[in-house]
């Protein structure tokens, strides 16, 4: 589909990468991995035509078409979610209109026996095939399917763009990218923006698509489950690995240990012949030999190592104070945002040493919690702080707190204690400032590197509680685990916000799952987590809890009074008020049961219609997507009579209770 030889890239004096040759082909699913600053982005900039190579050649075919997803982009704020996401069928609507123009035509022309009126038929016919193939009729189910895949709701289609973050408005693009099926897709850090279900998502729909696909991803779960062949970009060469992400790391090790062994050997070999050299230069009976082997010196081609990364460096944080056994609990905590309530009857207690997870959809409260344990942010409720907490708090903004005015290296020394400070720069190496990079100011990095560097500020203060928020979202592969091996080794407390499931694999042993203003505590590691949410049919994360089918709703669960109130309740309701009300609530429970019986069948059929649509030649199928639309519309006036038959059941419940 698309090949490249001989490509060669220079920046400055050393070049990026040499004699890069591979070829991708159909349905391919490449892993592009390297160190940050190998030249992944470069790459796969030349394969989308945005930048020229030193040397080589990439060859398209004309009608190959390439959809790319850059990590930065100019975003566009003049339209909403929906009309933003169309401009993916502009293509196709220009057909449309072409069709349109035509059978207005041949509607006009009473020429039915001319040759131009036959041909104009034939066009026209032609024409319409292929906007069926393109799946043209079916392209509002999909945009729909693709957006609300990708985290967004229904409500949320006709909002202008610019209500939006710059997060959510990358979803956007990478849903038009998505939704143009491009012959060829081209992700870079795709996952940086999404959470968990929307990478679930994204992971079934590259599986399912019928395009090749060139990623780019920090995140090794996701990469693991999307790749099918790994190209590495290492010492100035382009290495292919016809395997998938987790195999290449184990081929990658026992290749990196031949080499290994190549270059000692090498390395002895040289040695030898320098000896001999020197032994017996001077000597004339030796002359001969001396320059033969001064002449297999010179042409000695000395091997490289592969790049080593700084995982297996070991980071500690520094000695801390001993916390109180419970260094955050929360009782009946609620956060309002005007009419919007983003979660109410918050109770939990996190343990001295624990490991936490906070996972579910953006915005859902996750970073709202951790504002109001950090007191940011009023609440009601009730949330104690444990006793000698010193907490270590990492968020997103902490990078905008940095001098400016001091270097990299001076940053990280003002905090560095001990023995610590004569690691600064190994840890410095670990997160990508090694170098020339330790001596840049502050004011000239990047927000990632901003990010970075208050990252490796936090891992050298004395701290008991540390609460990292989206830690991952700019280190590479190395960096996180030097991050991970750091707080597996924490004494203290930890509460991570991530959706970076193989960070957080091993290293928490208790997930909060918020949604649908509630929070949920799940024991276990994340996977364990993620695997129960499967056995219980859950496709997404806050979307359906086990108490109900329906999104992020909870139903009401009302209960008999308890055993001491039933004296008062007796007293002040007689038998017959209290005989017809228990009907009543009887029946209601009943209506609420027969009501989620079928919404849970009409969206394991929804389930289904999708995976069908999925396949590309199902995609143009109107019964399919004909049942698709009818059967949305029932699920949601059934949603609606829920709602309506909990809230009644809800008031009846009260009205009982409150007698």
């Amino acid at each position: 589909m698309i090949s490249v030889e001989g490509l060669k890239v220079e920046f400055g004096v050393k070049p990026l990468f040499v004699d890069a040759s591979f070829v991708i082909n159909d349905r391919d699913r490449i892993a592009l991995v390297g160190k940050n600053g190998a030249g992944k982005s470069t790459l796969l900039k030349i394969l989308c035509g945005q930048q020229k190579a030193t040397e080589g050649t990439v060859s398209v075919p004309n009608d190959c078409r390439i959809g790319y997803l850059p990590q930065v982009m100019i975003l566009q704020d003049d339209t909403t979610v929906r009309e933003e996401a169309q401009k993916a069928f502009a293509d196709i609507t220009k057909m449309k209109a072409r069709l349109d123009k035509m059978n207005q035509e041949l509607a006009e022309r009473t020429d039915y026996e001319s040759e131009s009126y036959l041909a104009l038929i034939e066009k026209y016919t032609t024409e319409h095939e292929r906007y069926l193939m393109m799946g043209a009729e079916s392209r509002e189910a999909e945009l729909e399917r693709t957006l609300t895949g990708l985290g967004f709701l229904r409500s949320d289609f006709e909002r202008p763009t610019s209500e939006f973050s710059g997060g959510w408005r990358m979803r956007i693009e990478l849903a038009k990218i998505l939704l143009q099926r491009p012959d060829v897709l081209l992700l870079d850090e795709p996952t940086n923006h999404l959470d968990i279900e929307s990478i679930q998502w994204l992971e079934q729909f590259l599986a399912q698509s019928s395009s090749a696909v060139v990623l780019v991803s920090h995140d090794r779960a996701f990469i693991n489950h999307v790749s099918n062949r790994t190209l590495e970009i290492s010492c100035g060469r382009v290495i292919d690995y016809k395997v998938k992400y987790n195999e290449y790391v184990v081929l990658r090790k026992e290749r990196r240990e031949q080499q290994i062994r190549a270059y000692e050997n090498q390395q002895k070999e040289v040695a030898e012949m320098k000896d001999f050299i020197e032994r017996f230069r001077y000597k004339a009976t030796k002359a001969v030999q001396v320059q033969q082997k001064i002449k297999q010196l010179e042409k000695i081609v000395p091997i490289e190592i592969d790049e080593v990364d700084n995982s297996a460096m070991h980071l500690k944080f520094p000695p801390c104070l001993r916390s109180g056994d419970y260094p955050v609990i929360c009782d009946e905590v609620r956060k309002d945002y005007g009419a919007h309530t983003v979660f109410d009857h918050v109770t939990l207690t996190i343990k001295r040493g624990e490991k936490v997870a906070f996972v579910g959809k953006n915005g859902e409260g996750k970073s709202t919690l951790v504002k109001c344990i950090m007191g940011e942010i009023p609440f009601t409720g009730e949330l104690k702080i444990g006793h000698n907490i010193q907490i270590g708090y990492f968020a997103q903004n902490q990078a905008q707190l940095l001098d400016e005015s001091l270097t990299v290296f001076q940053t990280i020394d003002y905090v560095a204690k001990g023995d610590i400070r004569l690691k600064i720069n190994d840890i410095l190496g670990a997160f990508m400032f090694g170098g020339e990079e330790s001596d840049k100011k502050v004011k000239v990095l990047s927000g990632g590197e901003r990010s970075r560097l208050a990252m490796i500020r936090l891992l050298l203060e004395p701290v008991n509680l540390l609460i990292l928020d989206e830690p991952t979202n700019h280190l590479d592969m190395p960096s996180k685990d030097v991050l991970k091996e750091a707080i597996k080794a924490f004494d203290g407390t930890a509460i991570i916000v991530s959706h970076d499931r193989e960070f957080l694999d091993g290293l928490v042993t208790k997930v909060y799952e918020f949604g649908g203003g509630k929070v949920r505590e799940h024991l276990g590691g994340i996977y364990d987590f993620l695997r129960e949410k499967k056995i219980s049919e859950l496709s997404e994360l806050g979307q359906v809890v086990p108490s109900s089918p329906i999104g992020n709703k909870t139903v009401p669960s009302p209960s008999e009074p308890p055993a001491d109130q039933s004296a008062t309740i007796s007293k002040a309701m007689n038998y017959a008020e209290r005989k017809e009300q228990q009907k009543l609530k009887n029946r209601a429970e009943k209506a609420v049961k027969e009501s989620e019986a079928k919404i849970e069948k009409m969206e394991a059929r929804l389930k289904e219609l999708d995976e069908l649509l999925m396949i590309p030649e199902n995609a143009s199928d109107m019964t399919l997507v004909t049942e698709y639309t009818s059967t949305k519309k029932c699920l949601d006036e059934e949603v609606e009579k829920w709602e309506q038959l909990s809230e009644e059941l809800e008031t009846i419940t009260q009205n009982i209770e409150s007698r």
